[in-house]
């Protein structure tokens, strides 16, 4: 009865478009009074203990770092410098516009904000090569989700904080995913672009000469993910560290160095994150309450027992579980999902072994997907937004990248090392 009422009550608000936070508070609290002698104060008591965490302050800070790289000049030189690598070559465009993503994901932590980046950059320029406008879209769109999977990653510093894993070793685990997935794109990219016949930009001999003063310039925009990563990695500062080092470096670089950053963008990138962050606080909070009612109520171990009694291998378990993910993707925002899955599945996966953290890195692949699939993805939203196309014009082009993505997630599942390589071998 109780699960039926609280799951029950948390999709109907959902599906009344209420807010998630406020969909996770009155679903816990509706709960509660109707079902249990549980004091209603629980829920405010484990909101506030919930949020209540140096880790989380690592969040906002992300946010701010992606908002004044974005619009401070280190995304468009990122792009520069990745066109002048790969620009040449068959697809060469999309594939500059992949490794951007990636280059970007390792500062902003977002999707979106990747999105938001490299569309408003490479899209148009794409078009202008003769790039099918939709395909263009579309492998941007996909490539956004690299976002949350290359450190540092907002879901991976959530899903650290609500399932007690480390937050660093979620960082070098995301790695090696992260560029099997770059990987898996730019090869997607290629095959279209040889069918299609998207060749690479000619350069001549004064654009060929002048790539070291290329290098040069965008030397600075490059640094960025070099100094967050190497100093977390180096011990030299934590993830939260490493978000503020984030953010002032991308303030220093933006101001004095390509003069492009203003006041007026500051104070913007100022009120986006904190629109952005009472979103996040809010749902983190509330998702507290949830998980803690959930534990209250043994519901993780009664959903455990309940798949373990109907599935029998291991593997079939991983599956089901991928499709549940997925299928939660698709109408359920990353942040959410992790929050409200992760008590109810991490007893199950590592009851039959696998590590915490490697159930996080699939965990966020998986959901990762449902950036790009409807009607939820919002990196979809995003990316037509900014391409001014269609919805439906921009899942049907991003449909072969999301198939690659989808092969790589079975490869991430069913072998441990992908993710846990890193981790091992920095130990």
């Amino acid at each position: 009865m109780n699960i039926a009422l609280l799951f029950g009550v948390f999709f109907v608000l959902i599906m009344l478009s209420v807010p998630i936070g406020v969909a996770l508070g009155v679903a816990t609290s509706l709960t509660i009074v109707l079902t249990s002698n549980i004091g209603p104060v629980m829920v405010a008591q484990k909101a506030f203990t919930g949020l209540d965490s140096f880790t989380l302050i690592a969040i906002p800070f992300f946010m701010l770092a992606g908002n004044l790289m974005a619009l401070g000049g280190i995304a468009k030189r990122i792009v520069k410098m990745a066109d002048a690598a790969v620009g040449k070559f068959t697809g060469g465009l999309g594939m500059a516009t992949t490794i951007g993503c990636m280059f970007f994901a390792a500062i902003s932590g977002s999707g979106p904000a990747t999105v938001t980046a490299m569309g408003s950059i490479m899209i148009p320029e794409m078009e202008k090569r003769g790039y099918d406008k939709p395909f263009a879209t579309g492998l941007t769109a996909t490539a956004g989700t690299i976002g949350v999977i290359i450190p540092p990653s907002i879901p991976f510093v959530i899903y650290g904080v609500a399932s007690g894993t480390s937050v660093g070793d979620m960082f070098k685990a995301g790695v090696i995913p992260g560029i099997l997935i770059g990987i898996a794109l730019m090869i997607v990219c290629y095959v279209i672009s040889k069918k299609r016949g998207y060749r690479g930009a000619e350069k001549n001999k004064e654009e060929s000469e002048g790539f070291l003063k290329t290098f040069l310039d965008c030397l600075p925009a490059l640094l960025a993910p070099v100094i967050i990563l190497g100093g977390i990695y180096g011990g030299i500062f934590t993830p939260t560290e490493a978000a503020v080092v984030a953010t002032v470096y991308s303030l220093i670089v933006g101001k004095f160095v390509y003069h492009e950053l203003t006041w007026k963008i500051v104070v913007e990138s100022y009120r986006s994150t904190a629109d952005m962050n009472g979103f996040t606080g809010l749902a983190l909070g509330f998702s507290m309450s949830f998980a803690a009612y959930l534990a209250m109520e043994q519901i993780p171990a009664k959903v455990a027992n309940a798949l373990l009694s109907a599935v029998s291998a291991d593997w079939i378990l991983i599956l089901l579980i991928i499709v549940i993910l997925l299928v939660v993707g698709c109408f359920v925002d990353n942040i959410s999902s992790c929050l409200i899955l992760t008590p109810v599945f991490l007893p199950l996966v590592t009851g039959m072994g696998m590590s915490p953290v490697h159930f996080g890195i699939m965990m966020t692949v998986a959901l990762a997907i449902g950036f790009v699939t409807p009607p939820y993805g919002v990196n979809l939203f995003v990316a037509s937004a900014v391409a001014k196309l269609k919805i439906e014009q921009v899942s049907k082009a991003a449909i072969p990248f999301i198939l690659a993505m989808l092969v790589c997630l079975l490869l991430i599942a069913y072998i441990e090392p992908i993710s846990m390589g890193l981790v091992w071998l920095l130990g």
